[in-house]
């Protein structure tokens, strides 16, 4: 079941992306004041200073940032560093030039594990998040699957891009880039491979955002990324699956027992994510916003029966998905184990509701979900 990812942070995703003839904007890695003020002088004009974290909303959280002379740029990267964003550590910040947006566009491919195949996915609804796009305006999304038997051609990627609604003068241009971003997919074995945006400038099409994920399992074909310090590696046995009730569990077999459960009153798990027998706080809120980000999960099912892990840390970190998330998704939680007590106080405290039982917490998120279609 389980399914390891290597993730690259947004500047190394840049460097392989031009490195395969994706244009990206100028930009210098920086991690001190002082190298900050030097990029901004080297790229002369001003600049966007971009958090790098392998989570999603920092622009929001406050990870973003601009700049117009290496004076600001020195000031704002103090601001930056050492600021977390839904538990991780901000230590680095790309200065990269702020970019002249006409428009925005969203392009990805991933491994679609239901179909078997690669899909690519397109939209004139970039630079905004995707999963509301996904569920509010479906059809502004172009889906298409590659066969992996068969060779992705250029006239596929410019009917992926007519069907964008793309005007006649781009769709060439469009239909290059889409064709682009598959051949890194599949030269680097990828579950992942987004540009969000790819914007639109007076100069042309350019990669605003990178996203870039590995398969674990396919390193031993891309030996430059094994010793990666600056990567960095999943923690946690995760799986997608087709249906629409996110399973979190403390230990494997509690989180196949969820599914089971979820089965048997009528649901459908769309995810097995097995956070360990010691999971932290920042373990717990990173599990959750995984699968929030999955546009397909309407009600998660966190079913923790503390051992190692603490019932506190479950509901501290509970509380703080809650209190930060995008995107805000029903939460049942079956919370029993070691400090049962406190975490039960603390989500009672808060407001929010528990089950002992992980039956009734089953149930109850089975219940939730057929009251939202």
């Amino acid at each position: 079941m389980e399914a390891i990812k290597l993730k690259f942070f947004e500047y190394m995703a840049k460097e392989i992306f031009k490195k395969e003839g994706i244009p990206v904007p100028e930009s210098y890695l920086a991690v001190n004041g002082k190298e900050a003020s030097k990029a901004v002088k080297k790229i002369d004009k001003p600049v966007a200073l971009k958090s790098q974290v392998l989570v999603g909303g920092r622009g929001k959280a406050g990870g973003i940032k601009f700049a117009d002379t290496p004076k600001d740029a020195k000031k704002v990267i103090k601001e930056i560093l050492g600021m977390e964003i839904k538990g991780e550590k901000v230590n680095k910040v790309l200065v990269e030039e702020k970019i002249n947006i006409q428009s925005e566009f969203y392009i990805s491919v991933v491994m679609d594990r239901s179909a078997k195949k690669p899909l690519i996915m397109a939209s004139t609804e970039g630079g905004v998040d995707i999963e509301e796009v996904a569920r509010n305006s479906p059809d502004k999304i172009i889906k298409y699957h590659v066969n992996s038997l068969d060779e992705f051609m250029p006239y596929e990627a410019r009917e992926i891009a007519l069907k964008m609604g793309i005007q006649n003068e781009m769709i060439s241009k469009m239909g290059g880039f889409i064709l682009k971003l598959f051949d890194v997919f599949k030269k680097y074995d990828a579950t992942i491979a987004e540009i969000n945006p790819l914007v639109l400038t007076p100069e042309g099409l350019i990669a605003a955002d990178a996203k870039l994920e590995l398969d674990d399992d396919a390193l031993w074909r891309h030996k430059e990324f094994v010793n990666l310090e600056d990567a960095k590696k999943d923690e946690f046995a995760y799986v997608t699956l087709d249906g629409d009730i996110a399973v979190i569990g403390n230990g494997a077999g509690l989180t196949l027992t969820g599914m089971d459960m979820i089965n048997l009153f009528g649901g459908k798990p769309a995810t097995f994510l097995d956070i360990g027998g010691g999971a932290s706080q920042q373990n717990i809120a990173r599990a959750i916003n995984l699968v929030i980000s999955e546009p397909n999960v309407k009600v998660i099912f966190l079913n923790v029966l503390g051992g190692i892990t603490r019932a506190d840390d479950v509901a501290n970190g509970v509380i703080d998905v809650l209190n930060s998330a995008e995107r805000k998704v029903p939460l049942v939680i079956r919370l029993t184990g070691t400090n049962e007590e406190a975490g039960q106080r603390i989500l009672t405290d808060a407001g929010i509701s528990f089950e002992t039982s992980m039956e009734a917490a089953a149930q109850k998120a089975v219940e939730l979900c057929e009251g939202l279609d």
